[in-house]
């Protein structure tokens, strides 16, 4: 990570977020915001705030409630040149604009043999544990990271959002930028208080690929990513209470996926416990694991084990639906499980 030494301060991801788009629109008069309720509200979850008072309507633009439409317009702006950001405001909402996110954003570059490239990101809002249902809860990380073409990623922590927006937004290829509700720091979502961390004024990047060891061990490696990456430090905490060291690996890009960073810590540790509030079946669980097993170099000592969210549904209920929600409860015992099955 390229670092500055300038004052930091302590932000949200939010205000990370925001502040992100802010350097690069004054830096970059190609670089503009569009999408719904992100201009005089400033974005439903905070990403866009005073942006619309300081670049005006021409550069931070409320659009029409049409996905299609704008994802589209995003895509032939970055195809003229400009390098848009477009804030799809639940990730659920994919549904009806995903052709022109997989088949013109994702393929642009490869159908004109390179000669086009789709420079335009992708910010989305990712996560459950408000009662919102099963159209506003969901994660579909590994949907949009199975799409060759796509760069994905979620931060976990408000310096990382401000280094990979500005590693976004410079990026010529269309990258999807994830912000989890639970991490935002909006004050009617709440927040997990370790996300908000100390903020360099000054530009730097975060690199788009490169996972991060945010907690050293050598019992046993938990790997998250964006909420569960929080999870994973709190069972890592109470896991050292029983004298068990875990390893934490934050995965901050879903694709490309940093593999030899998961693989080095898991032949470290000789254990492996991925947490996933994403669907379990075909996600980036099972990725992670295959990415360990698949490799001579880590032989582990216990089978792998995954905790991710069931392939159901989110519920409406909010009894329910955290019932089925990874949780740091759950991590500890499959770890305890773990050491316990040990020959």
């Amino acid at each position: 990570m390229t670092t500055a030494t300038t004052t930091t301060r302590r932000l949200t991801i939010a205000k990370a977020m925001s502040e992100a788009l802010a350097q690069e629109m004054a830096r970059d008069p190609s670089v503009l915001v569009m999408g719904e309720d992100i201009g005089k509200l400033g974005g439903v979850f905070g990403a866009t705030q005073g942006l619309l008072d300081r670049f005006g309507p021409e550069r931070v633009r409320d659009t029409p409630i049409s996905e299609t439409a704008f994802m589209g317009a995003a895509v032939g702006l970055a195809a003229s040149g400009m390098r848009p950001v477009a804030e799809l405001m639940f990730v659920d909402f994919f549904g009806v604009c995903m052709d022109a996110i997989y088949n013109l954003a994702a393929k642009q570059n490869y159908f004109s043999g390179g000669k086009v490239s789709c420079p335009m990101v992708i910010m989305t809002s990712v996560g459950g544990g408000y009662g919102d249902g099963g159209q506003h809860s969901q994660c579909l990380y590994a949907t949009f990271a199975h799409l060759p073409g796509l760069k994905v990623v979620i931060p976990s922590n408000a310096r990382d959002a401000k280094g990979l927006m500005l590693s976004a937004i410079r990026d010529d290829n269309p990258v999807v930028f994830m912000f989890h509700k639970a991490l935002q720091g909006m004050g009617w979502l709440g927040t997990v208080q370790r996300s908000i961390t100390d903020v360099p004024e000054a530009d730097y990047t975060t690199p788009i690929g490169v996972a991060a060891v945010v907690r050293e061990g050598t019992d046993v490696t938990l790997v998250g990513l964006g909420l569960t990456v929080h999870l994973a430090l709190d069972a890592a905490a109470a896991l050292a209470k029983t004298g068990v060291s875990a390893e934490v690996v934050d995965l901050r890009t879903v694709s490309p996926l940093d593999r030899a960073t998961i693989r080095a810590s898991a032949a470290k540790t000789g254990r492996l416990v991925v947490i996933d509030d994403d669907y379990m079946s075909f996600g980036v669980s099972a990725e992670v694991i295959a990415t360990v097993c698949e490799h001579g170099g880590a032989r582990l000592r216990s089978p792998p084990m995954r905790i991710a969210y069931p392939d159901i549904p989110v519920p409406f209920t909010p009894v329910m639906e955290h019932f089925v929600l990874p949780n740091a409860e759950k991590v500890v015992a499959a770890v305890q499980a773990m050491l316990e099955a040990a020959p």
